[in-house]
């Protein structure tokens, strides 16, 4: 796709790198962790090489995850913190959901939506990093109550992540122009203006 320099570079390469190391990962891990927790997907097992090398691989992978996670939290943290205009979004998101977002409050780089999505996600990874090292027994060795527990919070938390993650994939597609930021790091100028208000003026210096 050649860029239209006319539009808006919204993610650098190596921040849209990050997203899709975290992505990827998330969805072998996705795999491996369905197929050791149910027999009946264990046939996702054959993607890694049989049951032996999927046990071995979805800790590592974890490793992997938690790594560019952390890398991402760095990179976005200051830009999610809720302020008072995202709740007023978070509070009017029904008129937006209904097709009418012309009076919602004007947003910066990400909105009151993604904003919450982000620190549930936040949540649910520090809950599956935390649980995935007490079940780690190769490495740790922790009292079986405690492995007990974690296997209850990591498949929890994986369930709970997992939904999050498909809402966010429904609302990029939802939202037409959204995954061609992530694609090649740019979004045009009306797009912007429309549902990032705020991140318009800043980037354009507009008003």
């Amino acid at each position: 796709m050649q860029r239209d320099y006319n539009d808006l570079v919204r993610y650098t390469p190596g921040e849209r790198l990050n997203h899709w190391i975290v992505g990827i990962s998330f969805i072998l891990l996705g795999l491996s962790g369905l197929a050791l927790f149910h027999p009946a997907f264990w046939p996702f097992t054959l993607l890694f090489g049989g049951g032996t090398w999927t046990r071995i691989l979805h800790p590592y992978l974890g490793v992997l995850m938690a790594v560019a996670y952390i890398i991402m939290l760095i990179r976005f943290t200051r830009l999610n913190l809720m302020t008072a205009t995202d709740w007023q979004w978070v509070r009017n998101v029904r008129q937006m959901v209904d097709g009418d977002d012309h009076n919602m409050p004007e947003q910066g780089k990400y909105n009151g939506g993604q904003k919450l999505l982000f620190w549930l996600l936040f949540w649910c990874m520090l809950l599956l990093i935390l649980s995935g090292v007490a079940l780690w027994r190769a490495w740790f060795n922790f009292p079986v109550e405690w492995v007990r527990l974690a296997a209850v919070v990591h498949s929890a938390s994986a369930a709970v992540m997992i939904g999050l993650i498909m809402v966010h994939v429904y609302a990029a597609i939802w939202t037409k122009g959204t995954i061609r930021a992530m694609w090649y790091g740019t979004v045009t100028r009306a797009w912007a203006k429309q549902h990032h208000r705020g991140w318009y003026k800043e980037v354009t210096k507009e008003g």
